[in-house]
């Protein structure tokens, strides 16, 4: 297969990240005879100091021309510290999500067993724990008409949600589920607010039409509370804009470090895939930055292009590189030399030589790779 992949790095340790999620693509490309062009551009932070616009024409219109786009992080303390700045990275890719007409966020969450101890939260509470959550990307209060008065005194933001914006996704997490447990919970706010009402009607309606999975409700308080004491009832999570980007934040902590998680944007024609963690800047250019959540990101992309087995021995790659303790500080307290260069080179040398794994982690433990 020839794929076209847009890379945009962005910012902290977006760049490096990325570029482990590159090498492992390539180990791929070179195993099974695919074809992986990859062109980058700037978004974010550093095409804000480029070109005063954090996503220029140019980076649009190569996501725009490309099969997929893997994204790496946008976000720079000069911005975040600064609320009253006009243009900010952020921007970039609300508009990026915006004009490929990305609606649906697709994070999975899992807990390792080779991680479990690392988790604040007790074993048996996270053991066995495999969610996959559904999260509407172009609507709700993020994209809603935003009012700050005069005397910058009153602030307003619009949450706004239509019947078709909620449909969409709804179909997309009702179709997972039937892959899976077979169990939908909807996370709202119904008993307060208007746009989840219109939420549980639409779900409610639609829910005949699979028949086979069954649907459950809790209101966004609730799930978060429920998501400590036993994530393990979840399967399928649903929800809207706002509580899906606190919900699989929180969710991050299951698995020990938020370095793990990756996910998928997708919408009727184009898809991005990125880790979910942010920039991280106080960790740039140390080393110290956890690839895999990166790396499962280029997992996703290729199941995305119904590259399956190619999916799956990058996971086992992963699975393989926690195992053996070759994971970064956030993971690890073994060994000081691995990096997050040495964790790629990892698993791309895992892709080559899945059966020489103990040779792998030698060599990596030295410094060398044999991938190029």
């Amino acid at each position: 297969m020839k794929l076209n992949i847009a890379v945009l790095p962005g910012d902290g340790i977006g760049p490096e990240v990325t570029a482990q999620a590159i090498k492992v693509l390539k180990a791929i490309a070179l195993e099974f005879d695919h074809m992986f062009l990859f062109k980058e551009a700037s978004v974010g932070a550093i095409a804000i100091d480029q070109e005063n616009d954090p996503l220029p024409d140019t980076t649009l219109k190569l996501c725009k021309t490309s099969d997929a786009i893997l994204f790496g992080a946008i976000g720079d303390p000069k911005y975040d510290n600064n609320p009253s700045a006009k243009v900010r990275p952020e921007q970039g890719l609300l508009k990026l999500r915006k004009e490929l007409g990305l609606f649906a966020n697709i994070r999975p969450v899992k807990a390792y067993e080779t991680l479990l101890e690392k988790s604040p939260l007790k074993k048996e509470i996270i053991q066995g724990t495999d969610i996959s959550i559904y999260r509407e990307l172009t609507g709700g209060i993020y994209f809603g008409e935003k009012k700050l008065s005069e005397d910058g005194n009153t602030a307003s933001d619009l949450c706004e949600y239509s019947r078709e914006e909620i449909e969409r996704i709804v179909h997309l997490a009702f179709k997972a589920a039937q892959n899976r447990k077979k169990k939908v919970t909807l996370v709202d706010k119904a008993n307060v607010l208007e746009t989840s009402r219109l939420w549980r009607k639409v779900v409610t309606e639609m829910a005949p039409n699979y028949p086979d999975v069954a649907l459950d409700f809790l209101f966004v308080d609730n799930a978060a509370m429920q998501m400590i004491l036993n994530p393990k009832q979840f399967d399928v999570i649903l929800t809207e804009n706002l509580f899906g980007d606190v919900i699989s934040d929180e969710a991050s902590v299951i698995g020990g470090s938020i370095g793990l998680l990756a996910s998928a944007s997708v919408g009727n024609k184009y898809a991005m895939f990125e880790p979910i963690h942010g920039s991280y800047p106080q960790a740039t250019g140390k080393g110290i930055a956890n690839p895999i959540a990166s790396i499962l990101s280029a997992a996703m992309l290729l199941e995305h292009f119904g590259l399956l087995e190619e999916a799956e021995l990058i996971k086992e790659g992963v699975n393989k590189s926690l195992k053996l303790n070759v994971t970064t500080p956030d993971l690890n307290v073994t060994y000081d030399n691995v990096s997050t260069n040495k964790v790629g080179d990892f698993i791309a040398d895992f892709i080559s030589n899945p059966k020489d794994s103990n040779l792998n982690f030698t060599n990596i433990h030295l410094g060398q790779s044999t991938i190029i």
